[in-house]
């Protein structure tokens, strides 16, 4: 299967490329690329031995072409999902969405018009510890579930340099927490659903040409008994604990779960996971599901089941209107800090959230 891969902002399609080239069984074949950015076209065809397409229309017309990765700025994800659906041929986009409600439905309405095979591609949903967890709280082994804490962290902001990188540009990704807070929030609809509500504090601590670096955000789910924590720290230098579950009959405990934990120093006797069951008075370690020891691993284990998806062997990672759901709950984080009250999600101001114009302004 031939693809083409549109926009080489979001680097993370070099992972998936280097396990398509390591897997040839999963039949995946770059081929050919696209950019705005001509200078980054002819860089990254050179470095992946693609064939650089100028022209966009060209590239969708291309009849060899079976299916196509959308890595371009977040900014673009509308148009492009516009201009490559009627193709009707598999599309697969890096996280964000997109930067508003409107944007998101348009994507939905390009793909469901032209009956699209379409995945959002978040890594948290096919990482092996956390579908463990899912498993685990399902089974009902942990009785009722009480709180779910995920903290998610990246060093990015700590580079005065990364101010001029795209993700940091208001207007091409709206700022960092938008950007990256968003894997966690959709970790937690994913696990758990659309909550019922969202509080949340997020502050520019460390440079202001970098807006929104550390939050907290709490998902309400009155209806299931639980409350659901998301912790983000993008000036992050070093830490452990990722995750924690605490339920009526025991306790989950993860480390090493993001960026910032996976390439560090490792105490020798920390266990990856492992879980507390009250009735045994006991710890097991989950050593059957080892933390990878680089952030690379995780991104790259979207690989395969893009390919699943691309040949039609599985369903979506994720769909165009479970996208939308996970950018509603980061909006509504946004809305609650600005505003300083609890956003509930059938809040209209969330469909309405304004496009971002220029840095700091939301």
């Amino acid at each position: 299967m031939n693809i083409a891969i549109v926009g080489f902002a979001h680097g993370h399609y070099g992972a998936y490329c280097r396990q398509w080239a390591a897997h040839p069984e999963w039949d995946i074949i770059p081929t050919k690329g696209w950019d705005h950015d001509t200078a980054r076209l002819t860089q990254n065809a050179q470095n992946l031995k693609l064939d650089a397409v100028e022209s966009l229309d060209d590239l969708v017309k291309d009849t060899s072409i079976d299916a196509f990765l959308i890595t371009a700025e977040t900014s673009l994800h509308a148009d492009l999902v516009e201009a490559i659906a009627p193709t009707r041929k598999p599309i697969a986009l890096q996280k964000p969405m997109a930067l508003t409600i409107k944007e998101a439905d348009r994507i939905i309405n390009a793909v469901e018009e032209n009956h699209t095979p379409f995945t959002m591609l978040w890594q948290m949903r096919c990482d092996p510890q956390n579908q463990w967890m899912k498993k685990f709280m399902d089974s009902g082994i942990l009785g009722q579930v009480f709180q779910f804490r995920r903290r998610h962290n990246l060093g990015l902001c700590l580079n005065p340099a990364n101010a001029n990188i795209w993700h940091c540009i208001p207007e091409l990704n709206r700022d960092i927490w938008a950007d990256d807070c968003a894997h966690p929030a959709d970790l937690i609809y994913w696990l758990f659903g659309m909550p019922k509500s969202v509080t949340a504090e997020i502050e520019t601590l460390f440079n202001p040409q970098m807006p929104h670096d550390n939050g907290v955000v709490i998902f309400r789910y009155p209806e299931k008994k639980l409350i659901a924590e998301v912790a983000c720290s993008f000036t992050a230098s070093s830490a452990e604990i990722t995750t924690e579950i605490y339920a009526e009959k025991g306790t989950v405990v993860q480390r090493y779960g993001d960026a910032v934990t996976a390439s560090m120093p490792r105490d020798p006797d920390a266990v990856g996971m492992k879980y507390y069951l009250t009735n045994d008075q006991k710890w097991y370690d989950c050593t059957q599901w080892p933390s990878p020891n680089s952030q690379a691993v995780r991104i790259g284990g979207l690989a395969q089941p893009m390919a699943e998806f691309f040949h039609g062997q599985r369903k979506p990672i994720c769909t165009a209107r479970e996208g939308k759901d996970s950018l509603r709950m980061v909006l509504a984080s946004l809305i609650s800090s600005v505003e300083g009250r609890r956003v509930y999600m059938d809040d209209p101001m969330i469909a309405n959230f304004p496009p971002p114009l220029k840095r700091g302004l939301l």
